[in-house]
């Protein structure tokens, strides 16, 4: 079955998970995915930090379903005239290294469109390809950091610390796909390829649109998790999350569910200004009075009264909630030795398209000889890519 993007050839140079993100999403959606790497180890991510290497590295597997992969090496002559036959026909290159090194490879916008003037060349970075940091490595802990949005926090008590999750790649990631999609849809009108580009740093800044925009226009501070009746709190058994917000008077709500008296009557509560003036005083009787019970009976309780509430889980706990589930989250398949690979399912939910795994994530260079065979190579040429090491 065929998604939105069949017939759309990607050839990706991608490695981590910036990159790979976006071309998995694209894969996901129809696009005929070349991965392309070095014969020498490959994508960075099958090795990495987890004692899983290869083929069995959780990290690779989730970021690369849905790919071809081919093995080649980019500094030899050979290596380079077959990724030009492969761009010759090709919709998308798309890229994550550092500014600089697909034009050292020769594989720069320019060089590309004079190959395949129709081509898009989209490609990642750090903080994008000129300016002061241009020299900079990019990585999505540095994303966090530069952007402001590591010193975020929802108590001005915590450590600064890295955020756990890598915010920055996946929304970086996302911009990418966003930008192919759209530089695709402006070349079935114009018919001309273009360059997109994205960067860590200017994703997580736009993430930050709401705060950027109070401190630009009024040099205010708006942080949402300062919010007086929001935030997490330690029940009896556990831990639980509750807005106080969105509602005419959602202390009195909260009051009702933890069988408080109305505190809202009370002047040093009766606004938002006066909560936040006391926001010390008016946490602390919500976090007594929540030590008291479960955070089973708390929920029920909240929930009667219409109040945004939820438990804090922990991943394990989210990938076995029922509405995971129901969600169809959790995608399973067979790899091609016979292993059943659990991952994270695409977010995107279509009435006509439902996403299917066409091709597992590839072993390094493992369709290496299908692909040349596609390009025309025959097998005595393909014989000679293989012996002098600029396929693999």
């Amino acid at each position: 079955m065929g998604g939105p993007l069949d017939g759309i050839r990607i050839i990706d140079f991608t490695q981590v998970m910036l990159g790979p993100s976006c071309t998995q999403t694209l894969g996901d959606f129809g696009a005929d995915v070349v991965k392309v790497e070095r014969p020498q180890g490959g994508d960075l991510s099958r090795t990495g930090v987890l004692a899983h290497t290869g083929a069995d590295n959780p990290v690779f597997l989730s970021l690369n379903r849905n790919k071809r992969g081919i093995a080649i090496d980019l500094t030899s002559e050979d290596g380079r005239r077959v990724v030009h036959d492969l761009l010759r026909d090709a919709d998308v290159v798309v890229s994550n290294f550092r500014p600089g090194v697909m034009e050292r490879l020769g594989l720069g916008y320019e060089a590309v469109s004079a190959i395949n003037p129709r081509i898009i060349w989209a490609a990642g970075s750090g903080f994008g390809s000129s300016g002061p940091y241009v020299h900079k490595g990019g990585q999505d802990v540095l994303g966090q950091a530069y952007s402001g949005v590591m010193k975020r926090l929802s108590d001005p008590s915590h450590p600064v610390a890295i955020y756990a999750t890598p915010l920055a790649d996946y929304t970086a990631g996302l911009h990418l796909v966003q930008g192919i999609l759209l530089a695709l849809l402006d070349r079935e009108r114009t018919g001309r390829g273009q360059q997109v580009e994205v960067s860590l740093y200017d994703s997580m800044l736009a993430m930050q649109m709401q705060e950027a925009t109070t401190r630009l226009m009024f040099d205010e501070e708006l942080n949402w998790a300062l919010m007086p009746l929001s935030g997490c709190f330690p029940t009896a058994d556990s831990e639980i999350v509750i807005i106080g917000a969105f509602k005419p008077n959602p202390l009195a709500d909260i009051c009702a569910a933890l069988g408080l008296p109305d505190l809202s009557a009370e002047e040093r509560f009766s606004s938002l200004d006066r909560l936040k003036e006391n926001r010390t005083e008016i946490r602390k009787i919500i976090a007594e009075r929540l030590c008291e019970r479960s955070s089973e009976h708390w929920l029920t309780a909240l929930e009667e009264q219409d109040v945004l509430c939820g438990p804090v889980r922990t991943l394990a706990e989210a990938l076995s909630d029922p509405q995971t589930a129901h969600n169809q989250m959790i995608l399973e398949f067979t790899d091609d030795e016979g292993r059943l690979v659990r991952t994270i399912a695409p977010p995107i939910t279509m009435s006509a398209v439902t996403p299917e795994v066409r091709h597992t994530p590839p072993r390094l260079g493992q369709h290496s000889h299908e692909l040349l065979a596609e390009l025309g190579y025959d097998s005595s040429d393909i014989e000679a890519l293989f012996a002098d090491g600029s396929v693999r």
